[in-house]
C-alpha cells in the first residue's frame, strides 16, 4: 500500500463571499445547516481512509482553527491518525502564499517529515462526496506522474474552470484556463471536461516541478494556470473522470455567493441530498448541545395557517412560534416570531426573527436580529440600498447585523 499524504488548500481569501468571508476563511463559513464547507473534503479523506491530513490556511484562520479542534480531534494520533493545521509560516522566503502551488512550496518541511509516496492537493471549499481510493487505484494502473480529476459540464460553464484535453487512454494532452473557446469533449460537442482541483502526484515529480515553478519570475505559482500547463511536455498526466464512475457525480465549488446558495438549495433536493448523505459516508462535524426544534401553530385572524413547515431543513435548537417555513434551511438556535414567514433562504445559527416579518431568497449570517415587521427579499431596489445583492438577487446580511 502506497503512503499518501492529504494536503487541504485552506487559504484563500474568499473575496467572492463576502460578507460570509468578512470575518472567517472560505472553508470555515457553515452549510447545510450544521455542516461547515471544510468538513465535506475532510469527511471525503477519513472515510477513504486517508487519515493523515495537513490544513493549510492563512487568512481569517481563528474560525477554522477553532472548528478543526473541536471536530477533528478523534483521529487517533497514536497510530498516525491527524488532521494539522499549517499556518503560512514564511519558512522559505518572507512571503505570504502566493498561489496553491506556492503553498505546498512553502510546507515542503511537512513532506520531508513524513516522506509520502504520493501527496493528495485538494481544495477547502468544495461540496461532494469522493472515495479517494478510486483515484489513487486509477494513479497506480496507469504509472502516472499526476493525476487530475475531471467532471463533464455543459461547455457554457468553462469560463469558470480550467479545461482538460485528454486522447483516447485519458491521458492529458491539453490545459486551457477558463477559456471563452474551450475544447470540447470528442463526440460531444456541447461538454467539456473541467479541472475538479484535486491533484495526485507523486512526491518526487511535485517536489521537482514546484521547485522549477518557484524559480521563476513570470508565474502567478498556481497549479492550473502554471505547474499542470508546463508539465504536459515532461510527465505523465492523466484524467481521473469523476462523473459516472462513481454511486455519485454532484460536485460544487462554493466560491461565489450564487453558488453557495444554490449547493445549499440542493440538499432540498430529493435526488442531489441522495446522492451527497448516505450512512456508509458520514460527514462529521461537531453539533452544539441543543434542545430539538420545536413549532407550534396557529391560524392568523385572516385565517391563514402558520406554523408549517415545507420542504426545509431544520436544526436542533430552532423554535418557530406560528410561523411558517418553506424551502429553506435553518441552522440552530434560529428563532422565529408570531406570524413571520421565511422562504427560499438560508439562515445561520443563532438569528432572531421579531413577529410579522417577511424573508425571501436571502441568506442571514449568523447572530443577526431582525426587528418586528422586517421585509427582505421582495423589494431589489430596497433591498440593494441596504444590503449586499448576489447576482441573481439573492440577499446577504452579514453577521452580527442588528437593525
Amino acid at each position: 500500500m502506497k503512503k499518501v499524504l492529504a494536503m487541504i488548500l485552506a487559504g484563500g481569501k474568499g473575496e467572492r463571499l463576502y460578507p460570509l468571508t468578512r470575518d472567517r476563511a472560505k472553508p470555515a463559513v457553515p452549510f447545510g445547516g450544521t455542516y461547515r464547507i471544510i468538513d465535506f473534503t475532510l469527511s471525503n479523506c477519513v472515510n477513504s481512509f486517508l487519515r493523515k491530513i495537513y490544513v493549510l490556511t492563512q487568512y481569517k484562520s481563528l474560525s477554522l482553527d477553532r472548528h478543526i479542534q473541536k471536530s477533528w480531534g478523534f483521529l487517533n494520533n497514536r497510530v498516525g491518525e491527524y488532521v494539522y493545521l499549517t499556518h503560512a509560516q514564511q519558512r522559505i522566503n518572507e512571503n505570504w502564499y502566493k498561489g496553491t502551488a506556492d503553498a505546498i512550496y512553502q510546507n515542503f518541511y511537512t513532506i520531508q517529515e513524513e516522506k509520502p509516496d504520493l501527496v493528495l492537493i485538494l481544495s477547502g471549499d468544495h461540496i461532494y462526496r469522493m472515495d479517494y481510493r478510486e483515484l489513487i487505484d486509477s494513479h497506480l494502473k496507469n504509472n502516472a506522474d499526476l493525476t487530475v480529476s475531471t467532471m463533464e459540464f455543459a461547455k457554457n460553464y468553462s469560463k469558470e474552470f480550467g479545461v482538460i484535453e485528454t486522447d483516447n487512454k485519458n491521458r492529458i494532452t491539453g490545459f486551457q484556463e477558463k477559456p471563452a473557446r474551450p475544447k470540447t469533449i470528442e463526440g460531444k460537442p456541447d461538454s467539456i471536461l473541467v479541472n475538479m482541483g484535486i491533484y495526485l502526484f507523486n512526491t518526487d515529480i511535485l517536489v521537482k516541478r514546484l521547485i522549477e515553478n518557484a524559480k521563476k519570475s513570470d508565474t502567478n505559482h498556481d497549479f492550473g494556470k502554471n505547474v499542470i500547463p508546463a508539465m504536459l511536455k515532461t510527465d505523465k498526466i492523466y484524467s481521473y473522470s469523476f462523473s459516472g464512475r462513481n454511486r455519485t457525480n454532484y460536485w460544487r465549488d462554493v466560491g461565489t455567493l450564487d453558488a453557495y446558495y444554490e449547493a445549499n438549495m440542493d440538499l432540498l433536493n430529493n435526488t442531489q441530498s441522495s446522492s451527497l448523505f448516505d450512512s456508509y459516508w458520514p460527514y462529521y462535524t461537531t453539533e452544539e448541545q441543543a434542545p430539538p426544534a420545536r413549532i407550534t401553530g396557529r391560524k392568523s385572524r385572516d385565517n391563514i395557517q402558520f406554523g408549517t413547515v415545507i420542504n426545509s431543513i431544520i436544526s436542533r435548537g430552532c423554535v418557530l412560534n406560528n410561523s411558517s417555513v418553506k424551502d429553506s434551511i435553518l441552522s440552530p438556535h434560529v428563532t422565529a416570531g408570531e406570524y413571520s414567514t421565511i422562504e427560499g433562504s438560508v439562515l445561520l445559527d443563532n438569528i432572531k426573527i421579531g413577529k410579522k416579518c417577511s424573508i425571501k431568497n436571502a441568506i442571514i449570517d449568523k447572530g443577526a436580529v431582525i426587528p418586528d415587521g422586517t421585509v427582505i427579499g421582495y423589494d431589489n431596489k430596497k433591498d440593494a440600498g441596504l444590503y449586499t445583492i448576489s447576482d441573481s438577487g439573492i440577499v446577504v446580511i452579514p453577521k452580527n447585523t442588528e437593525f
